[in-house]
């Protein structure tokens, strides 16, 4: 069918990572796109998640380096902080990438609306409540990419002030003094990390028994020390009742038999699927018992010509996986037969101090999977890169299946240390191409980097070994 200015080849609900993935990919590939989009494109990634986020990251890995600039002999007065400064430049790498983003999609020619889509059947989308008005849109197939919302729990409603999810947190006025953290999990480990380096008292509250649930333990373990050393208080196997606030300001919050009080509460307890006003109902689309989009390993939905991608699916909540669910999506539409994304090796990247960076099995899952493995461990202690950089925390550990008595392919890859977020890589594509241990090991790591870890630990499993 021609093109109308009503009728698109596909209509994406959603300006998201999976849903501008989707756009872009789609029309570099020649199909006429929609993008409908309530707010500003990037979604939740670029405007309350993954960029400000690690732009507070790195305003506190700077103050930390300053702080220790007289190892390297160095003088410097004691830092300090102008917080109005820090949230000026988060606020302008925002807008300078929204801006980009904005001018990749109009030079794709993807036509945008903004409003807020609502489906009904035969995949006719209505937009509506935004600049472009009421429009009815009709597509030869749909891409509902409506992303996802912080969860919060009873008894700590979000003020925006005393109690605040990751939404709120990215735009504080001022630093708290003492800051608790309810959930361990990788968002809640990089606001502790924030906090704390930034000069907060800090308090991390966790209901499982321990934290980063789903890192190897003998990173989870690393990480911990690394908190404790930097006096970040982690209570595990705790549950929270409630809080009551002061009249002076902050509150107090009720942990059992027991009290804490702060300036500030960070609730990062996960995130639920956004489909408020969505019409999947009436669309013939299936959600599961926690409210997400029913989905088959193509991305498609019950419905014909529906498919989903990215937070509104139960996958991994991860930018990266609806860049690939997005570009999955849009090669089943036009017939290619994609590749599913295995879900078991996308990469993981936790941006705390210090980074913890992941691809496929822990020890334990591996284990658990009913996997043979071998392991071998490899320190940043020992390595002169890190030495260098004055950062020596850390370990890579490589998971591979026993082969006889050596090892064969790589399962696994869990990092924790410096700059393991950008050493990930190589790991990734390893336990991908299901290598093993000895094809790794032949390749050769450039010296003094700090990727040698991984080469290193490779290479131990080999039975042969240099530092």
């Amino acid at each position: 069918m021609v093109p109308t200015a009503e009728h698109h080849d596909v209509v994406i609900i959603g300006g998201g990572p999976g849903g501008y993935a989707a756009a872009l990919y789609g029309a570099s590939a020649g199909l006429d796109c929609a993008l409908i989009e309530k707010a500003k494109v990037g979604g939740t990634c670029l405007h309350v998640g993954c960029i400000p986020a690690k732009e507070l990251l790195e305003t506190a890995a700077v103050h930390r380096t300053v702080r220790h600039a007289g190892d390297f002999g160095i003088g410097v007065d004691e830092p300090t902080i102008d917080w109005s400064v820090t949230q000026a430049r988060k606020q302008q790498i925002i807008d300078d990438l929204t801006k980009g983003l904005s001018g990749l999609l109009k030079g794709r020619k993807v036509t945008m609306y903004e409003g807020a889509g609502s489906l009904s059947a035969d995949r006719q989308v209505t937009v509506s409540g935004g600049a472009s008005g009421d429009v009815t849109l009709t597509a030869d197939a749909v891409i509902i990419a409506t992303g996802s919302v912080p969860r919060t729990i009873p008894g700590f409603e979000v003020d925006g002030t005393t109690v605040v999810t990751s939404d709120e947190f990215l735009s504080l006025d001022t630093l708290p003094e003492r800051a608790a953290v309810i959930g361990g999990g990788a968002i809640g480990c990089e606001f502790a990390s924030t906090l704390s380096d930034m000069g907060a008292e800090v308090t991390v509250l966790e209901a499982l028994p321990k934290i980063l649930p789903g890192c190897d333990e003998d990173v989870t373990k690393a990480v911990e020390r690394s908190f404790r050393k930097r006096k970040i208080d982690i209570r595990t196997g705790v549950a929270v009742d409630g809080h009551d606030p002061r009249a002076e300001g902050g509150t107090t919050i009720r942990l059992g038999d027991e009290t804490l009080d702060v300036d500030l509460v960070v609730v990062s307890v996960g995130r639920s699927p956004y489909t408020e006003g969505l019409g999947l109902d009436a669309a013939g689309v299936k959600t599961d018992e926690r409210g997400f989009v029913v989905v088959d390993s193509a991305c498609r939905t019950d419905a014909e010509g529906v498919w989903a991608v990215g937070d509104v699916v139960a996958t991994p909540a991860l930018a990266h996986v609806g860049f690939a669910e997005g570009m999955v999506a849009i090669r089943d539409i036009l017939g290619e037969d994609p590749q599913p994304v295995d879900y078991d090796r996308v990469p993981w990247c936790i941006y705390c101090h210090p980074e913890v960076a992941f691809a496929g099995h822990s020890e334990q899952s591996a284990r658990d999977a009913g996997l043979d493995v071998v392991t071998a461990t490899h320190r940043y202690l020992g390595n002169g890169r890190a030495r260098i950089v004055g950062d020596t925390e850390g370990l890579v550990k490589v998971i591979a299946l026993r082969d006889g008595d050596g090892a064969g392919q790589i399962v696994g890859v869990h990092m924790v240390g410096p700059w393991v977020t950008e050493q990930l890589g190589q790991a990734y594509l390893a336990v991908n191409w299901e290598a093993t241990a000895a094809e790794v090991a032949a390749f050769i790591q450039p010296h003094p980097t700090l990727s040698e870890t991984f080469g290193e630990a490779v290479q131990a499993l080999t039975g042969r070994s240099l530092h």
